[in-house]
């Protein structure tokens, strides 16, 4: 086992987790007063916070993506703020920038106006919309929870996650965004149109003389806490191999798999180990779980992996798709 960051107490450790089990429970609950038919995205959203990673929400309009990073915003505690991104958005717009100013002496100085990615959850709505000059200007932020302007460097409060939403690639005016930046999210989640018993119980519930409103049940304070607790759980040796042959699998450099090296451009980094190893952590804590089974690592396979790796030519030609590799990779698990 990997050992726990104080294994002198245990009985706190588990206490501890069982205590943020049962606040996840009360925040799932609030949530799903607003979200309908939507519990794989919330579960993986959760996910992500907890590990203090990025997301990445793919999906047409109007799936209630940017809904429910209002409502996080709201449930958290967090001070959450919106960026729509256009073709004529510039980085200065979601930075910020400096102003010259004159004060009541005559004198001129610089001052730095912030911007809106100065809070605690930023939601950048319709990202690959934005040319890749901007989309760049997030990498700093997301990498190093800092911006630097005019060789001024400006800490971002924390905890400090990005909410992307994104539009099929498929789609006319999308950018499609950067490796090095894809590589930043923790996980890439697809949306997709809810059940008809969701769906019926969504256009009920919105479309009434009043609507549920989220309720508060964790401050940011709390999901800082709840960031630490997690790094210290305990992973087994077999859940640590799965996930390094998992990763090292998907590199055509390194896999045993013929699939791999015909049909893959390039795999996953180091990063996306790391990635599971925290997610599989937070997805167990979050099922009211102490440790991270091969299950969690084979649940979250394919929103770790698949934005990391990158067909090449041939294989899209010949109808190849990412989640077939994934399969196979997955196979190898058991």
């Amino acid at each position: 086992m990997v050992e726990v960051a104080d294994p002198t107490e245990p009985r706190l450790l588990v206490a501890e987790a069982e205590a943020l089990a049962e606040r996840l429970a009360r925040v799932r609950q609030s949530i799903g007063r607003v979200i309908f038919g939507q519990e794989q995205v919330v579960e993986r959203t959760l996910i992500t916070l907890l590990s203090g990673g990025h997301v990445l929400l793919v999906g047409v309009p109007g799936l209630g993506k940017t809904k429910l990073v209002e409502t996080l915003g709201t449930v958290l505690g967090l001070d959450a703020k919106r960026v729509q991104f256009t073709p004529d958005l510039m980085p200065s717009d979601i930075l910020g920038s400096e102003v010259l100013e004159e004060d009541a002496h005559g004198k001129r100085h610089f001052r730095f106006i912030k911007g809106p990615i100065f809070c605690q959850l930023l939601m950048a709505d319709e990202i690959n919309r934005a040319s890749p000059r901007t989309q760049s200007a997030l990498l700093q932020a997301m990498q190093e929870h800092k911006v630097a302007i005019a060789g001024e460097v400006h800490p971002l409060p924390g905890p400090f996650h990005v909410l992307a939403t994104q539009n099929p690639i498929e789609q006319e005016g999308t950018y499609p965004l950067p490796e090095a930046q894809l590589d930043r999210f923790l996980l890439e989640i697809d949306v997709s149109y809810p059940d008809l018993a969701a769906e019926r119980a969504m256009l009920l519930a919105t479309t009434g003389a009043s609507e549920a409103k989220p309720i508060q049940a964790m401050s940011g304070p709390e999901l800082l806490a709840a960031q630490t607790l997690i790094r210290r759980m305990p992973v087994g040796e077999g859940v640590v191999e799965a996930i390094l042959r998992l990763v090292r699998g998907a590199r055509p450099e390194t896999t045993e798999l013929e699939d791999v090296r015909r049909h893959l451009a390039y795999g996953p980094g180091p990063r996306a180990a790391q990635a599971l190893m925290l997610a599989t952590r937070a997805r167990a804590v979050l099922e009211g779980r102490l440790s991270p089974s091969i299950e969690d690592v084979l649940a979250l396979t394919e929103p770790v992996l698949r934005h990391r790796m990158a067909l090449n030519f041939s294989a899209r030609a010949d109808g190849v798709h990412l989640s077939e590799i994934l399969d196979r990779l997955k196979a190898q698990l058991g």
